[in-house]
Protein backbone atom coordinates (compact mmCIF):
# COMPACT_ATOMS: atom_id res chain seq x y z
CA UNK A 1 0.00 0.00 0.00
CA UNK A 2 2.41 2.29 0.86
CA UNK A 3 4.37 2.16 -2.34
CA UNK A 4 1.41 3.63 -4.01
CA UNK A 5 1.50 6.64 -1.68
CA UNK A 6 4.05 8.02 -3.77
CA UNK A 7 3.40 7.94 -7.33
CA UNK A 8 -0.25 8.94 -6.51
CA UNK A 9 1.18 12.25 -4.42
CA UNK A 10 3.20 12.88 -7.73
CA UNK A 11 0.51 12.38 -10.31
CA UNK A 12 -2.11 14.46 -7.74
CA UNK A 13 1.17 17.22 -7.94
CA UNK A 14 1.44 16.72 -11.81
CA UNK A 15 -2.07 17.10 -12.30
CA UNK A 16 -2.45 20.58 -9.69
CA UNK A 17 0.71 21.88 -11.70
CA UNK A 18 -0.68 21.53 -15.11
CA UNK A 19 -4.44 23.11 -13.40
CA UNK A 20 -2.10 25.76 -12.05
CA UNK A 21 -0.05 26.58 -15.65
CA UNK A 22 -3.34 26.37 -17.54
CA UNK A 23 -5.22 28.90 -15.63
CA UNK A 24 -2.28 31.12 -15.83
CA UNK A 25 -2.19 30.96 -19.26
CA UNK A 26 -5.60 31.64 -19.42
CA UNK A 27 -5.74 34.37 -17.32
CA UNK A 28 -2.38 35.98 -18.71
CA UNK A 29 -3.94 35.14 -23.12
CA UNK A 30 -7.38 37.32 -21.80
CA UNK A 31 -5.01 40.16 -20.80
CA UNK A 32 -3.22 40.09 -24.47
CA UNK A 33 -7.00 39.55 -26.08
CA UNK A 34 -8.32 42.29 -23.93
CA UNK A 35 -5.37 44.56 -25.22
CA UNK A 36 -5.31 43.63 -28.74
CA UNK A 37 -9.03 44.32 -28.43
CA UNK A 38 -8.56 47.87 -27.20
CA UNK A 39 -6.01 48.83 -29.77
CA UNK A 40 -8.65 47.12 -32.92
CA UNK A 41 -11.25 49.70 -31.29
CA UNK A 42 -9.11 52.37 -31.44
CA UNK A 43 -8.08 51.78 -35.12
CA UNK A 44 -12.00 51.71 -35.56
CA UNK A 45 -12.34 54.68 -34.13
CA UNK A 46 -9.92 55.80 -36.75
CA UNK A 47 -11.96 54.69 -39.60
CA UNK A 48 -15.06 55.79 -38.78
CA UNK A 49 -13.33 59.83 -38.49
CA UNK A 50 -11.20 59.37 -41.42
CA UNK A 51 -14.93 58.75 -43.15
CA UNK A 52 -16.41 61.48 -41.66
CA UNK A 53 -13.17 63.87 -42.56
CA UNK A 54 -13.28 62.66 -45.95
CA UNK A 55 -17.05 63.52 -46.51
CA UNK A 56 -16.45 66.88 -45.46
CA UNK A 57 -13.86 67.84 -47.67
CA UNK A 58 -15.84 66.46 -50.29
CA UNK A 59 -17.74 69.97 -49.81
CA UNK A 60 -14.39 71.74 -50.58
CA UNK A 61 -15.44 72.19 -54.87
CA UNK A 62 -12.01 72.16 -56.54
CA UNK A 63 -9.68 69.90 -53.83
CA UNK A 64 -8.04 67.79 -55.29
CA UNK A 65 -9.90 64.19 -56.71
CA UNK A 66 -6.87 62.16 -56.64
CA UNK A 67 -5.74 62.48 -52.75
CA UNK A 68 -9.43 61.73 -51.28
CA UNK A 69 -9.31 58.78 -53.54
CA UNK A 70 -5.49 57.75 -52.45
CA UNK A 71 -7.12 58.18 -48.73
CA UNK A 72 -10.41 56.24 -49.33
CA UNK A 73 -8.11 53.21 -50.67
CA UNK A 74 -6.12 53.18 -48.15
CA UNK A 75 -9.23 53.01 -46.13
CA UNK A 76 -10.79 49.96 -47.81
CA UNK A 77 -7.40 48.67 -47.62
CA UNK A 78 -6.64 48.77 -44.06
CA UNK A 79 -10.18 47.58 -43.20
CA UNK A 80 -10.06 44.11 -45.28
CA UNK A 81 -11.13 41.17 -43.89
CA UNK A 82 -8.36 39.24 -44.12
CA UNK A 83 -6.04 41.82 -42.61
CA UNK A 84 -8.34 43.23 -40.14
CA UNK A 85 -7.39 40.83 -37.24
CA UNK A 86 -10.01 40.43 -34.62
CA UNK A 87 -9.03 37.72 -32.08
CA UNK A 88 -5.02 38.35 -30.58
CA UNK A 89 -4.65 34.35 -30.50
CA UNK A 90 -4.98 34.98 -34.23
CA UNK A 91 -1.98 36.82 -34.44
CA UNK A 92 1.80 35.55 -36.20
CA UNK A 93 4.42 37.79 -37.05
CA UNK A 94 3.54 37.90 -40.53
CA UNK A 95 -0.26 39.11 -40.07
CA UNK A 96 0.27 41.70 -37.58
CA UNK A 97 3.32 43.16 -39.82
CA UNK A 98 0.21 42.60 -43.18
CA UNK A 99 -2.33 44.54 -40.90
CA UNK A 100 0.38 47.13 -39.67
CA UNK A 101 1.79 47.89 -43.33
CA UNK A 102 -2.25 48.77 -44.33
CA UNK A 103 -2.38 50.91 -40.86
CA UNK A 104 0.96 52.93 -42.45
CA UNK A 105 -0.65 52.88 -45.81
CA UNK A 106 -3.62 54.87 -44.18
CA UNK A 107 -1.71 56.72 -41.59
CA UNK A 108 0.55 57.95 -44.69
CA UNK A 109 -2.59 58.85 -47.02
CA UNK A 110 -4.10 60.74 -44.65
CA UNK A 111 -0.72 62.63 -43.38
CA UNK A 112 -0.90 63.93 -47.33
CA UNK A 113 -4.55 65.26 -47.34
CA UNK A 114 -4.08 67.10 -43.95
CA UNK A 115 -1.27 68.65 -45.62
CA UNK A 116 -3.20 69.63 -48.80
CA UNK A 117 -6.01 71.04 -46.91
CA UNK A 118 -3.44 73.73 -46.22
CA UNK A 119 -4.09 75.24 -49.28
CA UNK A 120 -7.78 75.60 -48.90
CA UNK A 121 -8.83 78.45 -46.60
CA UNK A 122 -12.24 77.98 -46.50
CA UNK A 123 -11.46 74.15 -45.52
CA UNK A 124 -9.15 75.18 -43.02
CA UNK A 125 -11.71 77.16 -40.99
CA UNK A 126 -14.31 74.77 -41.33
CA UNK A 127 -15.68 74.33 -37.80
CA UNK A 128 -17.01 70.72 -38.97
CA UNK A 129 -13.54 69.74 -39.97
CA UNK A 130 -11.83 71.57 -37.42
CA UNK A 131 -13.46 68.99 -34.91
CA UNK A 132 -12.80 66.01 -36.93
CA UNK A 133 -8.86 67.44 -36.94
CA UNK A 134 -8.95 67.54 -33.36
CA UNK A 135 -10.92 64.28 -32.72
CA UNK A 136 -8.38 62.32 -34.91
CA UNK A 137 -5.13 64.01 -33.72
CA UNK A 138 -6.37 62.34 -30.15
CA UNK A 139 -7.47 59.04 -31.85
CA UNK A 140 -4.03 58.83 -32.78
CA UNK A 141 -2.70 59.25 -29.60
CA UNK A 142 -5.01 56.50 -28.59
CA UNK A 143 -4.10 54.31 -31.30
CA UNK A 144 -0.41 54.85 -29.37
CA UNK A 145 -1.26 54.12 -25.97
CA UNK A 146 -3.51 51.23 -27.21
CA UNK A 147 -0.53 49.95 -28.94
CA UNK A 148 2.10 50.18 -26.01
CA UNK A 149 -0.17 48.78 -23.80
CA UNK A 150 -0.73 45.36 -25.88
CA UNK A 151 3.05 45.15 -25.93
CA UNK A 152 3.14 45.52 -22.43
CA UNK A 153 0.45 42.44 -21.70
CA UNK A 154 2.28 40.48 -24.64
CA UNK A 155 5.83 40.55 -22.58
CA UNK A 156 4.51 38.65 -19.31
CA UNK A 157 2.67 36.17 -21.10
CA UNK A 158 5.62 35.76 -23.56
CA UNK A 159 7.62 35.06 -20.81
CA UNK A 160 5.92 33.09 -18.98
CA UNK A 161 4.87 30.29 -22.16
CA UNK A 162 8.75 30.19 -22.88
CA UNK A 163 10.03 29.87 -19.42
CA UNK A 164 10.50 26.01 -18.43
CA UNK A 165 8.97 23.61 -16.58
CA UNK A 166 5.31 25.56 -18.20
CA UNK A 167 7.19 25.68 -21.57
CA UNK A 168 6.37 21.56 -21.43
CA UNK A 169 2.81 22.31 -20.82
CA UNK A 170 1.69 25.75 -22.43
CA UNK A 171 3.08 24.20 -25.71
CA UNK A 172 0.57 21.51 -25.37
CA UNK A 173 -1.79 23.14 -24.60
CA UNK A 174 -1.34 25.37 -28.05
CA UNK A 175 0.13 28.61 -26.13
CA UNK A 176 2.35 30.22 -28.32
CA UNK A 177 4.76 32.98 -28.19
CA UNK A 178 3.06 36.31 -29.85
CA UNK A 179 4.35 39.30 -31.84
CA UNK A 180 4.91 42.35 -30.19
CA UNK A 181 3.72 45.63 -32.03
CA UNK A 182 7.17 46.86 -33.68
CA UNK A 183 7.18 50.44 -35.24
CA UNK A 184 6.06 51.49 -38.53
CA UNK A 185 8.91 50.26 -40.77
CA UNK A 186 11.45 53.02 -41.60
CA UNK A 187 10.45 54.88 -38.56
CA UNK A 188 13.75 54.21 -37.34
CA UNK A 189 14.87 56.84 -39.79
CA UNK A 190 16.01 59.97 -39.16
CA UNK A 191 13.42 63.41 -40.75
CA UNK A 192 14.98 65.53 -42.64
CA UNK A 193 12.97 68.97 -41.68
CA UNK A 194 13.42 71.43 -44.10
CA UNK A 195 13.03 75.20 -43.42
CA UNK A 196 12.54 77.65 -46.55
CA UNK A 197 11.26 80.98 -44.85
CA UNK A 198 12.22 82.95 -48.23
CA UNK A 199 8.87 81.42 -49.63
Amino acid sequence: MKKWILPIVVIILLVLWGVNVKNTSVDLNEDVNEAWGNVQTSYQRRNDLIGNLVNTVKGAADFEKSTLEAVVKARAQATKPEININNADDLSPESLEKFNQAQSGLSSALSRLLLVVEKYPDLKANQNFLKLQDELTSTENTIQTARTRYNEAIKPYNQYVQKAPQSLMTGILGYDEKPYYDADAGAEKPVDVEFDFGK
